[in-house]
């Protein structure tokens, strides 16, 4: 699973956060469905990956960082 992404006119941290939350959001919903598929036609029991929150992951990121800037 892959996405093209054409991102111009954004500060660099912005960016970050694009690359980093908005893209993921955008692309794991379809790869959790081909994940669901593909174990189900291979006779394999059922497997959902639960939602992921890409933004709370980014903002814990970015506070790890700060943490660890500051000490």
């Amino acid at each position: 699973q892959a996405g093209v992404f054409y991102i111009t006119g954004y500060a660099p941290e912005q960016l970050n956060h694009l690359l980093a939350a908005y893209c993921p959001n955008i692309l794991f919903p379809y790869a959790r469905e081909v994940i669901a598929s593909l174990v189900s036609k291979g006779s394999f029991p059922e497997l959902h990956l639960s939602p992921i929150n890409f933004d709370a992951l980014y903002a814990r990121r970015l506070q790890e960082e700060q943490a660890k800037a500051g000490a």
